[in-house]
């Protein structure tokens, strides 16, 4: 069954609210992209923080119809509700169904975090015999060992993890940092998260890795510390969450976090500096991860 695209440029005050009366209106799906892509005014936007919520100067809506919906009624409806004047610069195309399993699969494969460890998808074969592998589909939690900040921590554990030392990773997601842990030598590993979704995830990915974790709500660890203690999250988050994570490292146990911009390195060094000498580790692509060891104060 065919689809319909339909694809146009609102102002960035204007896209949050119009995107959900598009989807009021029969919309399958709505995507907002800068419209700016890919030329010198191309604007970055990091989803944190004050951050949140924000759009581009310029936005370009792009929303699916279902080949029988009207899409220039749903269009018309929403701009009026949204009290846009309907644009006559719209476009639209037909969008023919596809194997979108397939796609979607042919857009993840296994994933070199080194020669010794490798992130790969459940339908792909393992790229060596003698590596470490973390087999992980994607889905609805974060991390699936592409980007930036996961293969800073998964570099630092593969490089600093000693065997036996337990682990919680804090601020799971799938669970890709607590898995890797587990095969690489770690004693006991703990993960949790906000978001009961993760929780799911980590646990189903952990029972198709063959691993043992323990996964939890953070209120249920609340008492419990580590040898070392990840959390690949974000820069304004780790600020609020400095205490925590400093109370779930033993004294000399170690502490390694990302999510975090090299702009950002200083802030999150002072916010932590009571308990930790923080250093960066593994820079890429504007992003640092940050390591060290709690003083020896309870």
């Amino acid at each position: 069954m065919p689809w319909v695209s339909v694809s146009l440029e609102v102002e960035s005050d204007r896209a949050e609210h119009f995107t959900d009366l598009l989807l009021e209106h029969g919309a399958l799906s709505v995507e907002v992209t800068d419209a700016s892509a890919g030329t010198e005014r191309e604007t970055p936007l990091f989803g944190e923080g004050d951050a949140i919520g924000q759009c581009w100067f310029r936005n370009r809506v792009n929303a699916m119809f279902d080949s029988t919906a009207n899409a220039v009624t749903a269009l018309d409806e929403a701009c009026r509700a949204a009290g846009l004047p309907v644009p006559v610069d719209w476009q639209s195309e037909t969008v023919q169904d596809q194997d979108w399993v397939r796609l979607t699969q042919e857009q993840f494969g296994p994933i070199a975090v080194s020669s010794g460890l490798w992130i790969v998808p459940s339908w792909c074969e393992a790229p060596t015999k003698d590596a470490v592998l973390v087999r992980l589909d994607p889905g609805l939690a974060f991390g699936t060992g592409a980007h930036a900040t996961t293969q800073q921590c998964l570099r630092w554990l593969e490089a600093q993890l000693r065997p036996g030392e337990s682990v919680l990773d804090y601020g799971c997601g799938s669970g890709v940092l607590a898995i890797a842990a587990a095969k690489l030598g770690a004693g006991r590993v703990a993960a949790t998260d906000i978001d009961s979704a993760a929780l799911d995830a980590a646990r189903s990915n952990a029972r198709s890795n063959a691993v043992a974790i323990d996964v939890r709500n953070p209120a249920d660890l609340e008492h419990e510390r580590f040898d070392v203690v990840v959390a690949n999250i974000l820069a304004n988050p780790l600020k609020l969450l400095a205490p925590v994570l400093a109370h779930h490292t033993r004294p000399g146990g170690r502490l390694v976090l990302a999510g975090i911009l090299e702009t950002q390195g200083a802030a999150i060094r002072l916010a932590f500096s009571e308990w930790f000498d923080l250093a960066a580790i593994y820079p890429l692509e504007g992003w640092i991860g940050l390591a060290g060891a709690r003083s020896g104060v309870a």
